[in-house]
């Protein structure tokens, strides 16, 4: 079978440091091509694959600002649409706007929605529903009018995450620096704790930065480490207290969660979204409902078994159990479409 994966270009595949859909993209990609599945990976030009490359935009748009990003996300789009029947099947991680060549095509389409940025963009899904296949990455996150064939998981490469049994003492924000976030309410948790915080990830809101961040920001006891990828973001999760996700919206998955669980470290989240399909409240963190109670629940954190984060990870959360997921979603648009199974 000759899956065309189409990933956003805002990052490169994988990316440098932030970038949630390439990075599973990324991960998805490669876990195929090892599983002996042929796969062209559609994505800016600086992308690293161990299969096929195919690309126009030469590099994020994130990244160089020189660059249109709705021209360069309309050439890539139009890219692989234009070769669509060289491929047995479309995985889209793209969002809605490739829905809208699906009527144009012969090839099938399956989106990864990777949760809903506006209410706004539902026409879109909803016109395209029943016509092209969704695949949902939480149970909380999908939305009654779609229907969906599987929800799938992310998973990670567990090589690239180190396990610590001991925790550290500094807490962590790992994310984009946005209201949605939670970044706020991680530096109160943590200067009424008593006890350093760590924030790393891009800034997404300036203004927001700006006022809620930077104010309290003093270099010892709180600081910004600015965006980190692999090693230092292994470092960093393994080595943290325990990771604070208290968020202000409704959380579709949360990679970070994974990736510190993988680390061995506990989560202290709001149990918003998807929160509760991936943290086992007192088992592998704690899933609270407002400041007060993070507060106190981080007191408990040292009777987690750092073990037990790894150990769900490793059974719920691998990047093969993903790869297998996605593979027998295939399977069944392949008996869909062409009536027999995948070889």
């Amino acid at each position: 079978m000759r899956i065309a994966m189409l990933s956003p270009i805002a990052w490169r595949t994988p990316p440098r440091h932030y970038g949630p859909w390439e990075q599973v993209v990324s991960s998805l990609t490669e876990g195929l091509i090892q599983k002996g599945v042929d796969v062209t990976l559609f994505a800016t030009a600086d992308s690293v694959t161990e299969g096929k490359l195919e690309s126009v935009c030469p590099r994020p748009w994130e990244e160089d600002r020189t660059l249109a990003p709705k021209v360069w996300e309309g050439l890539h789009i139009a890219h692989l649409m234009e070769q669509a029947d060289r491929y047995d099947l479309i995985h889209n991680h793209f969002d809605f706007l490739p829905l809208t060549y699906s009527g144009l095509i012969r090839t099938p389409m399956l989106t990864t929605i990777h949760g809903f940025s506006s209410p706004d963009i539902l026409p879109a899904y909803r016109k395209y529903n029943g016509r092209t296949f969704y695949v949902s990455i939480s149970h909380a996150d999908r939305h009654p009018d779609l229907d969906y064939l599987a929800t799938v998981y992310h998973g990670i490469d567990l090589q690239e995450f180190t396990f610590s049994n001991r925790p550290g003492n500094y807490l962590l924000f790992f994310g984009r620096i946005h209201h949605e976030k939670g970044t706020h309410e991680a530096i109160q948790a943590a200067k009424r704790f008593g006890m350093d915080l760590v924030i790393a990830g891009i800034i997404q809101d300036q203004q927001y930065f700006d006022a809620m961040v930077a104010p309290e920001l003093d270099g010892l006891r709180i600081k910004y480490v600015g965006p980190v990828g692999q090693p230092e973001k292994s470092r960093l999760l393994s080595g943290a207290f325990a990771l604070l996700h208290l968020i202000n919206f409704e959380e579709p998955f949360g990679l970070s969660l994974i990736e510190a669980m993988a680390c061995g470290t506990p989560v202290v989240a709001f149990g918003r979204g998807s929160i509760r399909e991936i943290v086992i409240d007192e088992k592998t963190g704690f899933i609270v409902g407002n400041l007060d109670s993070a507060v106190d629940t981080l007191k408990r954190v040292g009777q987690i078994d750092r073990k037990d984060c790894r150990t769900v990870v490793e059974e719920r959360f691998t990047r093969e159990q993903m790869v297998e997921g996605y593979f027998r979603v295939y399977q069944r648009i392949y008996e869909k479409t062409k009536g027999k199974a995948v070889k």
